[in-house]
């Protein structure tokens, strides 16, 4: 499996583009979110990719993120949810908020997606409520600020590194939060969890 391309950005399209690297281009199919985020033509890049293989064809999807890459393999691991449709839900959406819908339960504005009715919506729901909670998607991998809710995924990971259980780990660190007199950092979420195990 091809998990990430680096080279060159040689061409450059809302729907593909195509990278450069030792001498070969790779015809990637991106979603809007990463077109907008992948840089400029001639300039180097890297893109995580899924390698989709079926009977009639053979493509590569690339994504500027782990995070897209994730949401997208579970999307299609959705019945009735190809990876053209799943491509269109990320290119409505961003990760975080597509995923604050599915587990708040926002018919509204899953149905306000592009080729999102409300059965699909409500298969969404049923199929990815769970999973995603449970595999803490939302945590952020790209660098810079993360946010309240990429602070507490990055916490509760590093419980669970720690040899805690994925519902313990959850319950420390929000009871951490809850207590907390102002913002902390991962560090200092992880050190006053571990006062609550």
């Amino acid at each position: 499996m091809i998990s990430y391309i680096k080279g060159t950005l040689v061409e450059k399209s809302p729907a593909r583009i195509v990278v450069e690297t030792h001498g070969l281009g790779y015809e990637v199919l991106v979603p809007l979110s990463s077109y907008d985020a992948l840089g400029e033509v001639g300039s180097d890049t890297l893109v995580y990719t899924h390698f989709h293989v079926r009977e009639d064809t053979h493509a590569l999807f690339g994504f500027a993120t782990t995070r897209e890459r994730r949401l997208f393999q579970m999307l299609i691991s959705v019945s009735g949810i190809g990876p053209r449709s799943a491509l269109t839900i990320l290119s409505g959406s961003s990760v975080d908020d597509f995923c604050d819908a599915i587990v708040k339960e926002e018919m509204s504005f899953l149905t306000a997606i592009s080729g999102v009715g409300r059965k699909t919506a409500q298969r969404l729901i049923v199929e990815l409520k769970e999973r995603i909670s449970e595999e803490e998607i939302a945590v952020g991998v790209s660098a810079g600020v993360l946010s309240p809710r990429e602070k507490v995924s990055e916490a509760v990971q590093a419980l669970i590194a720690l040899g805690f259980t994925r519902p313990g780990a959850r319950k420390a660190v929000e009871k951490c939060v809850d207590e907390a007199e102002k913002e902390l950092d991962v560090e200092e979420l992880i050190r006053g969890s571990l006062r609550h195990t």
